[in-house]
C-alpha cells in the first residue's frame, strides 16, 4: 500500500502563519522529483504547534497539490485518545490515504494503554501507520503489541524509528510479510530494507528528494550496488539534518537549495547554530545538491 520515499514534511511558516504559496511550491516540487508519498503534519512539521484549524488546513492543501498523484498520510498523533481520534476522523473526512500515529507520550501508558489507545483510532476506519519513536514519546510499542495491533484490519504499517535495526525481522515475524515496514531513520533505511522493509518516512527527502526516490526504487528492485552509492552520497547530509533541532537545519537546508524558502520556526523551536549550518553546507556539497 505504502513504500518508496515518503518525506515528513516542513512546514513553512511567514509571520507566523502557515505560508500556503510556498507549501504548495513545494509540494509541487516534491512530486515532480519522484516523492512517491507525502506525509503531512509529522514532527518534522512542527505539528506539535499548529493548531487544529493549521493541521486540518495543512492537510487540505497537500491533498489539494497532491490531487490523486501521490498518496498523502495525515499526521494525527496526540497523547489524549479523544484528541487523536478527533484528528483522525478529520483526517478521514478530507480524504487522506493514512493516519500516522505515535503512542501516547508523556503519560507513558503500559502496553495495554497503548493498544487502547491505537485500537481506538483505528475505530475510525482510516488505514492507520504506527509511528514507534521511543526516543520522542518515551514510550515503546511492544514487538507483541504490535503484532495485536496488526490483526486490526486497517492497521496496515509501521513507521520504525527505535533505531534497533533487528526490530524488521522480529516485527516482520511477528505480524507477517504483508504488513508494511517502513524506516524511520535515513541513515538505516538501507539495512532496514534488505531486512524487510519498503520505504523511509524521511527527513531528507524534504531537501534531496529525487537521490531519496531514486535510493528507495532501487533497493525495491533489488539494486543493492546502485544503492549503496547512492547512500555514501546521502549519509552526511542524513547526519547533518540532525546536529540541531530539528527541523531547524531542515528548513536551512531547503533555503540553500530552494532559495526563498521561508525559514522562520516556532518556538520552541530555533534556528540552526553555526556548526550545524556548517555540517549542512558540507554536506549539500557532497551530495552535489549545491
Amino acid at each position: 500500500m505504502f513504500s518508496g520515499s515518503i518525506p515528513a514534511l516542513v512546514t513553512p511558516f511567514t509571520a507566523n502563519k502557515v505560508d500556503e504559496a510556498a507549501f504548495r511550491d513545494f509540494l509541487d516540487w516534491q512530486i515532480a522529483e519522484g516523492t512517491h508519498a507525502l506525509v503531512a503534519c509529522g514532527t518534522t512539521g512542527e505539528s506539535a504547534t499548529l493548531t487544529d484549524a493549521e493541521h486540518r488546513r495543512v492537510i487540505e492543501l497537500t491533498l489539494e497539490v497532491a490531487n490523486g498523484r501521490v498518496p498523502v498520510i495525515a499526521g494525527c498523533g496526540a497523547n489524549d485518545t479523544e484528541h487523536a481520534v478527533a484528528l483522525t476522523r478529520t483526517a478521514q473526512e478530507l480524504g487522506a490515504a493514512a493516519a500516522l500515529h505515535v503512542p501516547p507520550y508523556y503519560n507513558r501508558p503500559n502496553q495495554d494503554g497503548i493498544y487502547l489507545h491505537l485500537s481506538r483510532v483505528a475505530e475510525v476506519g482510516i488505514p492507520i501507520i504506527l509511528y514507534n519513536v521511543p526516543a520522542r514519546t518515551v514510550t515503546d510499542i511492544a514487538v507483541e503489541t504490535m503484532a495485536r495491533l496488526a490483526q486490526l484490519p486497517n492497521v496496515v504499517a509501521v513507521k520504525d524509528a527505535t533505531g534497533a535495526i533487528a526490530r524488521v525481522s522480529a516485527q516482520r515475524a511477528a505480524c507477517g510479510p504483508d504488513f508494511v515496514q517502513l524506516s524511520g531513520n535515513d541513515d538505516m533505511a538501507l539495512a532496514f530494507n534488505a531486512m524487510g522493509g519498503r520505504g523511509c518516512i524521511s527527513v531528507t527527502a524534504n531537501v534531496a528528494p529525487r537521490l531519496c526516490a531514486e535510493f528507495q526504487e532501487a533497493t525495491l528492485r533489488g539494486d543493492y550496488a546502485r544503492a549503496l552509492e547512492l547512500q555514501d552520497r546521502l549519509f552526511p547530509l542524513h547526519a547533518a539534518l540532525f546536529t540541531d533541532a530539528s527541523p531547524g537545519p531542515v528548513k536551512y537546508a531547503l533555503g540553500r537549495v530552494r532559495p526563498g524558502f521561508p525559514q522562520e520556526l516556532r518556538a520552541p523551536m530555533t534556528a540552526a547554530g553555526e556548526a550545524s549550518r556548517r555540517a549542512v553546507d558540507a554536506a549539500l556539497a557532497h551530495a552535489g545538491l549545491v
